[in-house]
């Protein structure tokens, strides 16, 4: 049997062996579709209770921390986060979170439809659970 000719016509005297690599592109492929959807599906993963609020001129304010949000939609149902709640409910869940009292923020989101007695009962709801730095959540006007 011969061996491996090169180039100019002679015999070689290396051997082929097989190459033991990996080969990365299908991986990459993958990766990069993967951060396509990521990219696209992130945006849609931001839910919360539906609410039309107020429209203000007032500017964002900027956090690190997640806040912990009530919702009061137009009916006069309460969101803790995102879990629906009685309003006699409110206090035993909010010392729930926070056995103390706590420094955390807690915003309040009101449908503008919503009175301001009722959102006034609920901030002095949050206020006798301990919690000291109570906002309230505005829409900025359209400019």
């Amino acid at each position: 049997m011969a061996g491996p000719v090169d180039m100019g016509g002679r015999r070689s005297s290396r051997r082929w062996k097989p190459k033991a690599e990996i080969n990365i592109v299908p991986y990459v492929d993958v990766m990069l579709v993967l951060l396509i959807v990521f990219m696209v599906a992130a945006p849609l993963l931001t839910v919360g209770v539906d609410v039309n609020l107020p429209d203000t001129e007032a500017r964002a304010m900027t956090t690190s921390e997640e806040p912990l949000t009530i919702t009061i939609q137009a009916d006069g149902s309460i969101f803790l986060q995102e879990t629906r709640v009685g309003f006699d409910e409110l206090v035993p869940r909010l010392e729930a979170i926070s056995r103390t009292g706590s420094e955390a923020r807690v915003y309040i989101r009101a449908d503008e439809a919503v009175g301001y007695g009722e959102v006034m009962r609920v901030m002095a709801r949050v206020s006798s659970a301990g919690y000291a730095n109570i906002g309230l959540v505005t829409d900025p006007l359209n400019q």
